[in-house]
């Protein structure tokens, strides 16, 4: 069965169309809580949002619906999308809901689930819902409606858990810390939990009113975060995105550390400890310096497709526990069952306290090699899987590159573009062979 509205993390649109709309999310959570009340006589939801103006009014059509189909909801108010997680976990219910668009811009939103065990769902309970959401509605009988709460402190209890995560031999005193919480979900639980560890904490993008969410700041901004390190003299800087499941890191020197990097760090961190490490998950887009660097430190390493649900599906193929994107999107399922930005700075923040070593201190050794990304525009009914010029000039490209680099060429899911990504250790041949992909594409 094909999906109508979900797509890779949930349901996401622009707010005011279809799908994201308050009669549709209405209907929506009424379909989910018919499926749900499937297994379990009473379920209870618990519903998070990031800071985005839409939010109330998503809220309130969500409640509507779950309680219409006789479903408990409990309100978290703004929360990071891995506190939901953690929250449906800690409070034994039977769904966790979040409002949000991520990293996308204030005009935004979606809706994503959590199941009672604090992981995502599966296709086939979003081909359920969708399946139920083709069906009449079955309002309950008065006597039958579902109830709604707030849980007292639930940002504290985040807190609690996020601090957890974080040896308590270990301290941050002495640091001084830049935050940036994208004018999102984390904007007050993020500083809180770096001053309660000891650090001194600056704050950007801590201010939201509803319109800001990203706006030139956090994980997808980071020139905001590098600026900010050196005005203050920072020894480090963190930022966020808008419902802090990612995250990008700076140095006292200005230097961006991205998702990849910052995946390599938790791994050495751990061979050092000299934990078991038999392997670690990255996607398409993973650095090949990253995949060399571990494999010759005996890890294997495994690329899964783009989107953090692929990369948690290859963990638990494997029984691994270290996985990630490039983008800051980081797994570590022995801390947390999704990824979350604030788990992954702390277990970053550990290897350096531990070991003192600083950021560039782990990564020596390991140079990144330089990407050529280019998107290419596709004319309508282009058939660039049958093109010949293309195979012909791919096969020369991987040829050429041999062990020291790699290509990628795939379509994009949401516009009519092919993405080419060359990767070399020399930038000026992986520009080359970019420019060789690019012209035989146009050829067709």
């Amino acid at each position: 069965m094909t999906r109508i509205y979900f797509g890779t993390d949930g349901i996401r649109g622009t707010v005011g169309q279809s799908p994201i709309t308050p009669d549709f999310v209405l209907r929506l959570a009424h379909a989910v809580g018919r499926v749900l009340k499937r297994t379990e006589a009473h379920p209870v939801v618990l519903i998070g949002k990031d800071t985005r103006i839409s939010g109330y009014m998503l809220e309130s059509a969500l409640e509507s619906g779950f309680n219409s189909a006789g479903v408990d909801v409990v309100l978290l108010g703004p929360v990071p999308t891995p506190a939901v997680a953690y929250l449906t976990r800690a409070q034994r219910a039977s769904l966790g809901v979040v409002i949000s668009a991520s990293h996308n811009p204030f005009a935004d939103n979606g809706i994503k689930f959590f199941s009672a065990q604090g992981t995502k769902l599966s296709d086939a309970w979003e081909q359920d819902v969708e399946a139920a959401l083709k069906e009449d509605p079955v309002w309950v009988d008065s006597s039958q409606l579902g109830k709604s709460r707030r849980l007292d402190d639930a940002a504290g209890r985040y807190i609690e858990f996020c601090k957890s995560t974080f040896p308590t031999e270990f301290t941050l005193k002495g640091l001084k810390i830049v935050v940036d919480g994208a004018n999102g979900a984390a904007y007050q639980i993020a500083p809180a939990v770096f001053h309660e560890l000891g650090a001194e904490v600056v704050r950007i993008g801590c201010s939201p009113n509803g319109l800001n969410i990203n706006e030139g700041v956090g994980a997808t901004h980071p020139e905001a975060l590098v600026r900010a390190v050196a005005e203050h003299g920072a020894d480090i800087g963190i930022a966020l995105d808008g419902d802090a499941d990612r995250l990008q890191i700076v140095n006292a020197q200005g230097r961006l550390f991205n998702g990849d990097e910052v995946l390599y760090i938790m791994a050495a961190y751990r061979l050092e400890r000299g934990q078991e490490l038999p392997g670690v998950v990255g996607t398409l887009m993973t650095n090949m310096a990253v995949e060399l660097a571990l494999r010759q430190r005996g890890v294997q390493f495994v690329r899964a497709k783009v989107g953090d649900r692929y990369v948690l599906e290859a963990l638990q193929a494997k029984g691994w526990l270290l996985g990630g994107e490039s983008s800051g999107h980081l797994l570590v399922l022995d801390k947390h069952t999704t990824g979350d930005g604030l788990v992954s700075a702390l277990q970053v923040l550990q290897a350096c306290v531990a070991m003192r070593k600083t950021l560039s201190q782990w990564l020596e050794g390991v140079q990144l090699f330089p990407q050529v990304l280019v998107n290419v525009r596709l004319e309508s009914g282009q058939d660039w899987r049958n093109n010949a010029r293309l195979a012909e000039v791919t096969q020369a490209v991987e040829a050429e590159l041999g062990q020291r680099g790699r290509l990628l060429i795939r379509p994009s899911g949401t516009e009519p573009l092919l993405r080419v990504m060359v990767e070399a250790q020399d930038a000026s041949q992986a520009q080359s062979c970019a420019q060789r992909l690019i012209e035989a594409v146009n050829c067709s």
